[in-house]
């Protein structure tokens, strides 16, 4: 059997957030109810059989769809395949769609990782980013899933924000951190074209080129680098480490999942828009929900199963990894963990060393203090992490 993560989309959502460019969309139940349909089938028709070390079901918001699909997801993922024993099962939700009934269904199913996405601890900012909740309610959800059992919580948090100070995040760290979950996501704001985010920004812009007043200023570049600083301090000041460039852990709680992206774990994603890369090839389902259903659904619960070629009609921009862009992506995503990459790992992997591959580039970062050596380790410098694009960058090969 060979490994592979298993991620599982759930594209619904009650409201699509002005920021969110992820394929999501609010739906009755009947389209979900086709839509579960679906992912058993697409989950039946992968016919080998996998040796599973964690499963995530992102989104969307896997938490509003009737509890008992994620566990009949995972009843299938079991039948069919070999999950680790003590695997990380992740399950994401939104503050004010979560149940004590739904939190009893997710933990008898297997589900030991919940991912609150509260983003803000600010009503105001909540608000401002579409949420559908409050604090309050996020609050009230992290405590029902504390008495249900839940002893591994990851909260989602923002910054950079628009009007947001560095007062507010500060306040939000600490207000978060003092509830004590086992992990924390900080990531910056991030402008995805085609979101109503993206509109606003560009008409804002074009108010201050006219010398109209911007009523929805983002941070600038030194005010977003100082909360990424402070974010870091006030975490490590309540007992949290960061090991990747937004994520921070008490010890033991690294998500695991995450890792494995990371570290080169291969991956299969099923679902609208799920991607993957295993057998050395990457490649996508449909982003199209239509087209998805169409193809996987069937007419009714009795329609025949799904099959490979069933598959291949869903899978887009498929492309064969190469050994060059295998190099670079072992470079560009180990260099986010604050552990960096592994030399010998390098070597073991590619059969060149890194500095055959490498060397000129990482002497330029050594030489510019953004790149450290350590026992046997490459890992940015903590200016590196201020600069870890332009870093990054300089690890792309040739065509």
């Amino acid at each position: 059997m060979r490994e592979a993560q298993i991620y599982i989309h759930i594209p619904f959502c009650v409201r699509k957030c002005g920021y969110c460019d992820f394929v999501s969309v609010p739906a009755g139940r009947e389209v979900q109810a086709s839509y579960q349909r679906a992912l058993l089938r697409e989950i039946r028709a992968q016919e080998e059989r996998l040796s599973i070390p964690s499963v995530f079901f992102g989104g969307g918001t896997p938490s509003i769809v009737d509890p008992l699909y994620i566990e009949q997801i995972l009843s299938c993922l079991r039948s069919g395949h070999e999950l680790w024993e003590g695997a990380e099962i992740t399950l994401e939700a939104n503050p004010g769609t979560l149940t004590p009934e739904k939190l009893d269904i997710y933990r008898r199913a297997g589900v030991n990782r919940l991912s609150l996405g509260l983003q803000s601890a600010s009503d105001e900012e909540l608000r401002m980013l579409g949420r559908i909740h409050t604090y309050g309610e996020f609050l009230e959800s992290f405590r029902a899933a504390r008495e249900a059992g839940f002893s591994n919580i990851n909260v989602d948090l923002m910054a950079a924000l628009p009007g947001q100070t560095e007062e507010s995040f500060e306040e939000t760290l600490r207000t978060v951190s003092a509830l004590s979950p086992e992990h924390l996501s900080v990531y910056s704001l991030i402008i995805e074209e085609g979101t109503p985010f993206h509109e606003k920004y560009h008409l804002q812009a074009m108010a201050r080129e006219e010398g109209r007043e911007d009523t929805w200023p983002l941070p600038t570049e030194e005010t977003e680098r100082q909360m990424y600083h402070r974010a870091r301090q006030i975490l490590e000041e309540n007992g949290y480490f960061r090991y990747e460039i937004s994520n921070y852990a008490r010890k033991g709680c690294q998500c695991r999942h995450n890792v494995g992206y990371w570290t080169g774990v291969p991956y299969l994603g099923f679902g609208v828009s799920a991607s993957s890369y295993f057998g050395g090839r990457r490649f996508s389902d449909t982003r199209d929900l239509g087209e998805y259903l169409e193809v996987l659904a069937g007419q009714d619960e009795n329609a025949s199963e799904a099959s490979g070629q069933d598959l291949s009609r869903l899978r887009t921009e498929e492309e064969l990894v190469t050994r060059e862009r295998a190099m670079e992506e072992f470079m560009f995503l180990g260099l986010r963990l604050t552990a960096g990459v592994q030399e010998a790992e390098f070597l073991r992997r590619f059969g060149s060393s890194v500095e055959e591959v490498y060397g000129q580039a990482v002497s330029r970062m050594e030489e510019q203090g953004l790149m450290e050596r350590e026992g046997g380790r490459l890992r940015l410098t903590e200016r590196g992490n201020d600069v870890s694009n332009y870093v990054l960058s300089e690890f792309l090969l040739d065509p």
